[in-house]
């Protein structure tokens, strides 16, 4: 289960329904790991101009990009490939961290791959909550498991394999 936080800079979020996406996505990924916790998120839903500053300041990354996470404690695998050191429910480990999303970045993308809106962005909130829980996509063993999971959670949203062209 998951307890989300929004905090609405950009009021086209709220028209888009975002807590409800939100809701549904990231109860989803923890679900999909067995993590049955209430866990805490905290979402910022900004425009393409915030991501842009929080891009530059925590990745020197100068443009805006689709979603950012910042998880509250390091949780990565030991090894490519391999299951992070998942969360167990205790007290200290309920705030996962924090998730950005760029309203005109996930509008673009969406429109460009021809995607519903609402599905394109339940699959960033999922990817960002995969990264909250340690996953990661920097090498191809860890790619491969993480959309793995991705796929399997969004199919069982009813929203297509996002990495199908």
């Amino acid at each position: 289960m998951a307890h989300i936080e929004v905090l609405t800079e950009d009021d086209r979020w709220t028209t888009a329904g975002l807590p409800a996406l939100a809701e549904k996505a990231c109860t989803a990924a923890l679900s999909e790991l067995s993590l049955d916790a209430e866990y805490e998120i905290s979402l910022l839903a900004c425009d393409d101009a915030r991501v842009a500053e929080l891009n530059t300041e925590f990745r020197g990354k100068p443009t805006p990009t689709n979603v950012l996470s910042w998880p509250s404690e390091e949780r990565g695998a030991q090894l490519p490939g391999m299951i992070p050191s998942l969360p167990d429910g205790a007290p200290h480990e309920l705030e996962l961290g924090d998730i950005a999303v760029a309203f005109e970045t996930c509008a673009r993308e969406a429109e460009e791959a021809d995607k519903p809106f609402e599905d394109h962005v339940t699959h960033l909130l999922v990817h960002g909550t995969l990264h909250l829980l340690g996953f990661d996509h920097t090498n191809d063993p860890d790619a491969a498991l993480m959309e793995g999971l991705e796929t399997r959670i969004l199919a069982k949203l009813g929203i297509a394999d996002p990495y199908r062209q």
